[in-house]
């Protein structure tokens, strides 16, 4: 969301977006182009804006403050606010937060142990997260980096037709990693 300022309404203080209009009093030009609904814009000065607007019980915004004169229309402002509050829930909503999920091996795992951890990375991908796959060496198994990468291969083959790798085997400390991303945006249920 846009960067938020403090300001003061008498003495109860909240936070303000940046994204909010100007209305009514808030306008400080001294001409604007009205604009209404079905209706050419027309030049007006301010007062006389504000004063059409207040006959029409409606509010007076600004929707385009770097014009020259600034564009105002005509508008139920509260009416406004709240359905745009309403479609930004809604796509709130919709959003998909991508997680990273770690699996963990040795470089000495058996077959059985593999078969499973490449089942759960398979389902963390169809459920749309990534997967991280970390190789752990302990003690003299660093200096056979060699059977890790076969290891990070050998996953990358089953999880061939779900997954891309999007990083490739990298040898961090006594850990080597490397992560897989889903193929498809949309999760598989």
């Amino acid at each position: 969301m846009c960067a938020a300022l403090f300001f003061c309404a008498g003495n109860l203080w909240r936070w303000k977006s940046i994204k909010e209009l100007r209305i009514n009093e808030e306008i400080r030009a001294s001409e604007v182009r009205l604009v209404e609904d079905g209706e050419d814009s027309i030049v007006l000065p301010l007062r006389d804006a504000l004063t059409h607007a207040v006959e029409k019980g409606l509010d007076l915004v600004e929707i385009s403050p770097n014009a020259k004169p600034p564009v105002c229309r005509v508008m139920d402002y509260g009416k406004y606010r709240f359905e745009q509050l309403k479609r930004e829930k809604e796509a709130k909503k919709n959003q998909r937060v991508v997680q990273l999920k770690e699996v963990k091996f040795r470089p000495n795992i058996e077959d059985h142990d593999f078969d499973t951890k490449v089942k759960n990375a398979e389902r963390f991908l169809l459920d749309g997260d990534k997967v991280k796959a970390t190789i752990m060496f302990r003690g003299r198994e660093i200096t056979h980096q060699d059977l890790g990468r076969v290891l990070l291969q050998r996953m990358a083959d089953v999880l061939a037709d779900v997954a891309v790798q999007e990083k490739p085997p990298k040898t961090e400390g006594k850990n080597m990693t490397a992560i897989f991303a889903p193929k498809s945006n949309k999760p598989a249920k």
